[in-house]
């Protein structure tokens, strides 16, 4: 159907969208990546010292979901998805394809990573992302819980993603 709206989420849109959809599907979007690759500076880090939230990078692969939002649904979503996903601008707003588990192909929209932002982290180690997130705090608390929550609503979702299970890992090592 050419009116149809979705949206893909990699990350909290995965397990917490907030809006009113009528079709979830598990999906893949081949292209990109995810990554602790945006300095938080708000939510779960401040200025003086900065957190890492995820972001969609250039490269790989990643497994998610993508939400079919019902046409007379989509303004009030499309702008809960800009208030929630934009308030410093550190995503580009796109439209994707996403291969869904149900074998369709659908345009999504997407939320990547803008590589040319003042808050973006790049290709960080894992040995510095681990020191990042494990001493990082904001106004949504530890940056810790941010990877934690992730990695734990991952799995329940039947998600591998052994580059967060093994950042986690590092984190609560205290290997940073």
């Amino acid at each position: 159907m050419a009116s149809e709206r979705w949206v893909f989420g990699y990350g909290s849109l995965m397990w917490r969208p907030g809006f009113p959809f009528a079709e979830r599907r598990g999906a893949t979007l081949h292209g990109r990546r995810r990554a602790f690759c945006i300095y938080s500076v708000h939510h779960r880090g401040t200025y003086e010292r900065p957190g890492l939230v995820l972001g969609l990078a250039p490269g790989g692969a990643v497994r998610g979901a993508a939400y079919r939002v019902a046409e007379t649904d989509w303004p009030q979503v499309y702008a809960y998805l800009m208030e929630r996903e934009q308030p410093t601008e550190t995503y580009i707003e796109a439209r994707r394809h996403v291969r869904l588990d149900d074998g369709r192909r659908v345009e999504c929209l997407v939320f990547l990573s803008d590589v040319r932002h003042a808050q973006w982290a790049g290709a960080l180690s894992l040995e510095r992302q681990a020191e990042l997130i494990a001493g990082a705090r904001g106004l949504s608390g530890p940056n810790t819980e941010y990877l934690r929550d992730l990695v734990e609503h991952l799995r329940e979702m039947g998600v591998r993603d052994t580059g967060m299970e093994r950042l986690l890992t590092m984190v609560e090592a205290g290997a940073a």
